[in-house]
């Protein structure tokens, strides 16, 4: 599934191209994703401007000039690439692009979802914050208010393995498997580690850690390793600096460290770490 650091990829993109531009046409090729897609879509967001893209953990935020806003998740295998005008003419549409955005100067948005646990919502800008899919949601990752304090408040009690507290999005959003596992890494913290010791010192570090991790990922463009593009059709290759991820068996990268990366499975996904670097 994408995270914080493909959406914000994703978002980068799409800005450039979209912002200050109409939506003269959507073609809706089908009734829902995850969820229904919006009543009457088409005739809401045709004729419309786009006048800002923002994020929310992994969610992408397409504010339009009307006061809407549409709510677009990824899922796991959506994708939003741009085409222009001749090379969207001489591609024909693919079987999973699923809803089609034409701007006025010609240029092409295709959300092709070939899983379907993609979402697109419309809701009015103001309800946003309190929208059943953000209310409940951590302090994003990359912002400045984002400290070492604010994360030792948010485990603190929690006695479940800091890895995983690290994935639920109530302690902060964005911060999936792969960013988890490599900032566990860096910070030198053991994944199973009770989530309530992560504090003083070794919150900031993790919270350092954290901020190192995801904003290489967005300098490379995110991590490809099944489905995830950009959009303008580059792959991601933060893959190709993976410290432990997926990477069981091979010596880490630590010198002089001596072991090899280990993987472990926490509430059903893999972990990977070395023992020796991570306490």
């Amino acid at each position: 599934m994408p995270e914080l650091p493909e959406v914000e990829t994703v978002r980068r993109g799409l800005m450039p191209r979209l912002v200050g531009r109409r939506i003269v046409r959507l073609q809706q090729r089908r009734r829902d994703l995850r969820v229904p897609l919006p009543t009457k879509f088409a005739s809401r967001v045709e004729g419309r401007t786009v006048t800002g893209i923002d994020r929310r953990a992994k969610y992408l935020l397409i504010r339009l000039d009307d006061g809407q806003t549409l709510i677009v998740h990824l899922g796991m295998s959506g994708r939003m690439t741009l085409y222009d005008a001749e090379t969207a003419a001489s591609h024909p549409l693919d079987r999973h692009d699923h809803v089609v955005f034409d701007m006025d100067d010609g240029w092409q948005v295709r959300f092709n979802d070939a899983r379907r646990f993609g979402l697109m919502v419309l809701v009015a800008d103001e309800a946003v914050p309190s929208h059943k899919y953000f209310k409940s949601l951590g302090p994003e990752p990359l912002e400045d208010t984002f400290t070492s304090q604010v994360l030792s408040a948010r485990l603190a009690g929690r006695k479940t393995p800091i890895k995983a507290a690290l994935l639920d999005q109530k302690t902060l959003v964005g911060v999936g498997n792969i960013y988890a596992c490599e900032a566990l890494f860096l910070a030198g913290i053991s994944p199973r580690r009770s989530a309530h010791t992560v504090k003083g010192e070794r919150a900031d570090r993790l919270v350092e850690a954290i901020k190192r991790v995801l904003l290489r990922s967005i300098e490379d463009g995110g991590s490809t390793l099944r489905d995830h593009v950009q959009p303008g059709g580059e792959l991601g290759y933060f893959q190709t600096r993976f410290n432990v991820y997926d990477r069981a068996g091979i010596a880490c990268p630590t010198r002089d460290c001596g072991q090899t990366v280990r993987r472990l499975v926490q509430a059903g996904r893999s972990t990977f770490y070395c023992a020796r670097c991570q306490r």
